[in-house]
């Protein structure tokens, strides 16, 4: 199955980035990432920016355990739920698609996604 996943952080965000990329290679080898984009915020008072990434690989992991897998690294990287509510994002991993599966479809419509995405098929 082949996987479509965004990486997001405003808070020590190029270690958070980096800590991301590493685990990431480790799971799952075939993986290719866009290059990394800064961007304002979006529904956020905190005007801090994010560094933003799109990636994509090859898995026999079932969506579920690519979910946990990627809420495992957000967890290492010191992602803390009462957190939000002060817009601090350590890390943020989101499943955007497997396959022909589209579990994000607001944000496969974003400037930033859809230039990774773009970025990943050349």
């Amino acid at each position: 199955m082949v996987y479509t996943i965004s990486i997001g952080s405003n808070e020590r965000r190029k270690e958070n980035l980096s800590l991301a990329r590493e685990r990431l290679k480790e799971l799952f080898p075939s993986i290719c990432f866009s290059t990394e984009e800064e961007t304002k915020p979006l529904y956020f008072r905190r005007t801090s920016l994010f560094s933003n990434q799109v990636a994509r690989f090859v898995s026999d992991n079932n969506a579920m355990e690519v979910i946990s897998h990627l809420k495992a690294i957000e967890k290492e990287a010191g992602r803390m739920p009462e957190e939000k509510k002060q817009e601090i994002v350590r890390l943020d991993i989101d499943l955007l698609s497997c396959d022909d599966t589209v579990y994000k479809p607001e944000d496969l419509k974003r400037d930033y996604i859809c230039r990774g995405l773009k970025e990943l098929r050349t």
